[in-house]
């Protein structure tokens, strides 16, 4: 009964191992390696770079003002930080409401403004909260057991762990990336 119960984890994670391997992976991007240094020097951990490194491509804000969205759904920073999450947690955001969100384009070109702001809302908010609000705004923090907030956080530390894998990956030109549904 025991090799039984044995063999069926075994299948089971061979199965999920196999399905992760599918919607993850690594490549090189011109110049990334100078990014995470200058992220790290800024006050970011391997977190930070592995949240960042799921957001964008290059770890930077080269995408569309506020990611194409507005009022508290518009995103800053390289982290991609909503704007209700900034405005509820972070104390330079406080006093704004969700019209005011065009402040939060403060964070597009001051990096280390934009790290110490993500530390700052998860200080607020404790880790698992600020992935769900993070990924799903005030609907997240109500309801942070969903599974897509979970995919979200699975996949951040998988890039978490390739990075903290070898130290080579804090300061060379890989990107690592997973899969997660766009929302």
């Amino acid at each position: 009964m025991q090799l039984n119960i044995f063999s069926s984890f075994f299948v089971l994670f061979a199965i999920i191992a196999t399905a992760l391997a599918a919607d993850n992976g690594h490549y090189t991007v011109a110049n990334l390696g100078k990014r995470k240094q200058e992220i790290l020097n800024n006050g970011g951990t391997t977190l930070e770079l592995a949240i960042a490194m799921l957001e964008t491509e290059d770890m930077t804000t080269n995408y569309v003002y506020g990611d194409g969205k507005t009022q508290d759904s518009a995103n800053f920073g390289i982290f991609k930080q909503g704007w209700f999450m900034l405005r509820t947690s972070v104390s330079e955001f406080k006093s704004y409401g969700p019209s005011d969100y065009n402040k939060g384009a403060v964070l597009n070109a001051n990096l280390a403004k934009d790290i110490k702001s993500r530390q700052e809302s998860q200080a607020y908010f404790g880790l698992d909260k600020w992935f769900a609000g993070h990924r799903n705004g005030e609907t997240g923090i109500n309801n942070p057991n969903t599974q897509d907030i979970q995919n979200y956080k699975d996949g951040v530390y998988w890039i978490k762990a390739q990075i903290e894998s070898d130290k080579k990956y804090l300061s060379d030109d890989t990107r690592f990336w997973v899969y997660v549904q766009p929302i």
